[in-house]
């Protein structure tokens, strides 16, 4: 994370120290940069400028309405997977013009909704998706644009839940399947066919998978050129990693030069969809060592966050770098870092040397992608708040639930 620092033995998020917000908000808490953010959009628009494009920020990576606010402010378009995504773009202050609607399962009230928004493309899963909003279309006098996602069965070599580009997956129209579907979409009287989409998985950290899957969809694009059915716009999706522990992140300039030699000599305009990319290393997790239960064979350290509130570690086995906010020289051992949820699973790291003490604040890096929004009530646990960090200033940008909160909408029986 580019603004963490240590000053006078404590770290800070850009001028504000994690003990100052922790002081105010409490934990567990998120905690994001500004700048980090901005800093990362910039850093991936700036790779494509010599390529007509368009980012657009895949919001299940971190939805908070003040990150898709900053985005917004600087121009960017946005990918969204759900009707209550694309409201929170709008309430955020996005350009519905730059939005893709993606997602394997729209609801028919969905598609009405980007419909109404006139959003920029709907990429389109299945023949039955592409039928239902054709029906949609001509009946509110409408007419969609679309772009179709296909599978081009290539591995982006991930971790498996978060591969998607294999002829297994449950995403996208089958690669030998679309020519007959956009000829079927060609002839469809609520339909403009605008693109073609692919996205191969998340945290991909080899530059082979994405030159493996453009070159075909290229090839692909050509084919339909022959046939008259001329594309508008090519969406390479987005999944490119961070780094979290001992990966080697792929280079945006090394991945830009790829499609830019790749693009070179085409006219179609080229549009990326972000995600972890820009939000994963702008934020951490802020939370406090409520007891050390050493042991002869493994020792924990009981932390008040938990897998609700950070589900990486337990689903995917993920690795976080952990560091104490003011680290102590003395004494350090092998920690577990748990939560106090009544699960086995609910572990944040294994076996980190750390100093701790009961009262002491940790660090949990690179915790602003799929975090917060992948967090839950598990055992009624109120969700941590969220805090972001300009400069040094601290906003509340998500405020802490309360107990009451998590059964408001419930009532007991007659």
């Amino acid at each position: 994370m580019t603004a963490l620092a240590e000053r006078e033995g404590a770290l800070c998020v850009e001028s504000v120290s994690l003990a100052e917000v922790a002081a105010r908000y409490g934990t567990p808490c998120f905690v994001y940069s500004r700048a980090a953010l901005a800093a990362a959009y910039r850093e991936f628009d700036e790779a494509f400028a010599g390529l007509r494009h368009l980012i657009c920020y895949a919001l299940k990576a971190n939805s908070n309405l003040a990150i898709l606010d900053v985005f917004a402010r600087l121009g960017s378009g946005f990918d969204v997977v759900s009707g209550g995504e694309l409201a929170r773009v709008i309430a955020a202050g996005g350009d519905p013009r730059k939005i893709v609607f993606s997602g394997v399962g729209k609801s028919d009230d969905e598609l009405s909704q980007g419909l109404e928004l006139g959003i920029f493309c709907f990429n389109v899963e299945s023949a039955s998706e592409l039928e239902h909003l054709n029906r949609i279309a001509d009946r509110s006098g409408k007419v969609a644009p679309v772009s179709l996602r296909v599978n081009p069965d290539v591995d982006a070599r991930t971790h498996p839940y978060i591969s998607t580009g294999l002829k297994q997956s449950k995403f996208g129209v089958a690669f030998d399947e679309a020519p007959e579907l956009y000829r079927r979409a060609a002839a469809l009287s609520g339909i403009a066919i605008r693109g073609i989409d692919i996205h191969i998985g998340s945290q991909i950290t080899a530059l082979e998978p994405y030159r493996e899957a453009t070159t075909k969809l290229l090839e692909l694009v050509d084919t339909l050129a022959a046939e008259g059915i001329r594309l508008e716009h090519v969406d390479l999706g987005g999944g490119i990693g961070i780094r979290y522990h001992d990966e080697t992140p792929v280079a945006l300039a090394d991945y830009a030069a790829m499609i830019a030699a790749l693009f070179r000599g085409r006219t179609e305009m080229l549009v990326l969809e972000p995600g972890r990319r820009l939000t994963g290393d702008a934020g951490v997790l802020l939370t406090r060592v409520s007891y050390l239960k050493p042991g002869p064979e493994r020792s924990f350290a009981v932390v008040d966050a938990a897998m609700n509130d950070l589900l990486r570690p337990a689903l995917y086995d993920a690795w976080h770098e952990v560091r104490p906010v003011r680290p102590r020289n003395e004494g350090p051992r092998i920690w577990q870092i748990v939560g106090p949820v009544c699960e086995s699973a609910d572990f944040l790291a294994r076996d980190r040397e750390l100093a701790l003490a009961e009262g002491d604040l940790l660090a949990i890096l690179s915790a602003g992608a799929y975090a917060m929004a992948m967090s839950s009530n598990y055992n009624s646990r109120p969700r941590a708040a969220e805090v972001l960090v300009d400069g040094g200033t601290m906003h509340l940008v998500g405020r802490r639930e309360t107990v009451g909160e998590l059964f408001a909408r419930e009532s007991r029986l007659p």
